[in-house]
């Protein structure tokens, strides 16, 4: 393996590692939803008032002098400096956000315990040669799918576990990949502390004079372990980049969520939006790993003084774009405003498929589902929920009784033959039309209509309507499904009606 992206190590049963070293965790956790501060300097303070120290900071926090362990006042002498407070659930969704995208390359991934501020995770990439290419290609496609999610991160590749550990904390400039059997080259200029020791294994390493892995390997193995027992064997072996690892992969769970934290509550829809914007796309970044859209996205808002306030939209179909998911975040909450200032806000998507709708050839024409579910929304501002959508029979005996449903994209149904079944509209007329029937015996054998005389084919029925037992008409209206035909040979598929209290007949509906 070189640097140039060649690897003598792909052959087939060749381990490889690549650790991924996030630099400053706590602090990109809350800076990669902001990008407002992203070239601004930034620090994360963590403990009580007045005992707050600063436990994290950016690059360009770190150019001013800014280090761990300040205190508040101390801050005050650097202006224009940004400070957030730690937030535990915003690392929780970012280290969730990371592992699931590097749990799109492999599913052995382990996170490894660091003594500072980073979060290191080691992938498994043995035996993906044919998927991803060579070490180079592979090392590429992890930094493009990481640096979408907005991190800044440092790596490194190696045949061995804790070599691509110890060199990605110094992997500042861009990715190192380590050749086989050069692991020890590589390690020897490094620093004692790239081994992570205890403060007591610093301290003697530090008295006996020894700087780097390159002078910690180079002691003899039997006089180091007489003084340090097996910790000093460990280290040895680690500064040689020979000591084995036996890996333990992260149970990797795939759920789209993310959050959100104010410094104090929010009331304008502005300020509300452009949170929900950063968060929309990370978790449109996320599903886009997994090669999934968003089905639907429920938001939770925290109040000010407690409580919570939900809403969820789901479009017609999946939907990769983030305008037309943030418009209809907009719409609903401008028709159903938070009673509260807001605190913070929690995002959970779920993912859906992103295949194309695909209709038949001759099929009608139909409006784009992402259009229209704007529109839609914005129809439902006007005039009301309720009165926006598909209009739905009900279950009832009840004439003319529906009830309007969320819109979706249709989809053919076939038949037993295999066939795709036409679909029936039923035409209601308003107001109906009243109709002069000629009767033989029980039955009805013609009717005019328009000025027409039609004679009837086929009759269905009756059925008797109502069902609203407490009114006066009860079981009091008779309906046929009819196929008559003119003298015109002009074929007629209606529905009839009788009022048996009435005694009149009507023209209901036409079926198309």
């Amino acid at each position: 393996m070189d640097k140039r992206g060649g690897m003598d190590a792909n052959q087939v049963g060749e381990p490889l590692y690549v650790c991924v070293h996030v630099q400053e965790f706590a602090t990109q956790a809350l800076t990669r939803m902001r990008s407002e501060l992203t070239n601004l300097p930034v620090v994360v303070l963590v403990g009580d008032p007045p005992l707050e120290a600063v436990c994290s900071v950016n690059a360009h926090a770190r150019r001013l002098g800014i280090v761990a362990g300040m205190t508040r006042a101390e801050l005050d002498s650097f202006p224009g400096v940004t400070i957030l407070r730690r937030s535990g659930t915003e690392e929780s969704g970012a280290r969730a956000a990371l592992l699931e995208a590097a749990g799109a390359f492999t599913p052995r991934v382990e996170v490894q315990e660091c003594s500072d501020t980073a979060l290191v995770m080691v992938l498994d990439m043995t035996g993906t040669t044919l998927i991803f290419g060579p070490a180079l290609h592979s090392v590429n496609r992890i930094a493009h799918a990481l640096g979408v999610l907005r991190f800044v991160i440092q790596l490194a590749a190696s045949t061995n576990f804790n070599t691509a550990v110890c060199i990605a904390r110094s992997a500042r400039k861009e990715p190192v990949i380590v050749p086989a059997r050069t692991e020890a080259e590589h390690l020897r200029h490094l620093p004692i502390s790239a081994l992570n020791p205890t403060p007591e294994q610093a301290d003697t390493l530090a008295l006996w004079g020894l700087r780097t892995l390159g002078e910690l390997a180079a002691l003899p193995e039997v006089e180091l372990v007489v003084r340090m027992g097996q910790e000093g064997k460990r280290l040895r072996l680690l500064a040689r980049g020979e000591h084995p690892h036996l890996m333990v992969p992260e149970e990797l769970l795939f759920t789209l969520e993310e959050f959100f934290t104010f410094d104090a509550p929010v009331e304008l829809m502005e300020s509300l939006l452009f949170a929900l914007c950063s968060m929309l796309d990370q978790l449109l970044a996320r599903a886009q790993n997994r090669a999934f859209a968003l089905a639907s996205v429920t938001v939770k808002l925290g109040l000010d003084g407690g409580g919570e306030h939900e809403r969820t939209i789901k479009p017609a179909l999946p939907v990769m774009q983030r305008e037309v998911l943030l418009k209809l975040l907009h719409l609903d909450l401008q028709a159903h405003p938070p009673p509260a200032g807001v605190m913070s806000i929690f995002a959970h998507a779920e993912p859906g498929d992103r295949s194309k709708v695909q209709l038949g050839l001759f099929a009608p024409q139909l409006p784009e589902p992402m259009r229209l579910d704007v529109t839609l929304a914005r129809i439902a501002a006007v005039v009301g929920e309720g009165r926006v959508g598909r209009a739905t029979l009900r279950d009832t005996h009840n004439p003319d009784s529906f009830v309007m449903e969320r819109f979706v994209v249709p989809t053919s149904t076939p038949g037993r033959d295999g066939t795709k079944r036409r679909a029936v509209a039923l035409r209601r007329c308003r107001p109906p039309v009243t109709l002069s029937v000629r009767h033989e015996g029980c039955h009805f054998v013609s009717f005019f209509l328009r000025g027409k005389r039609y004679t009837v084919c086929e009759a269905y029925g009756p059925w008797r309507g109502s069902g609203d037992w407490w009114t006066p008409e009860v079981w009091s209206r008779e309906e046929w499904d009819v196929r008559a035909v003119a003298q015109t040979d002009e074929t007629l598929l209606c529905v009839i009606t009788h009022d048996l209290l009435g005694h009149h007949w009507q023209l209901a509906a036409l079926y198309d």
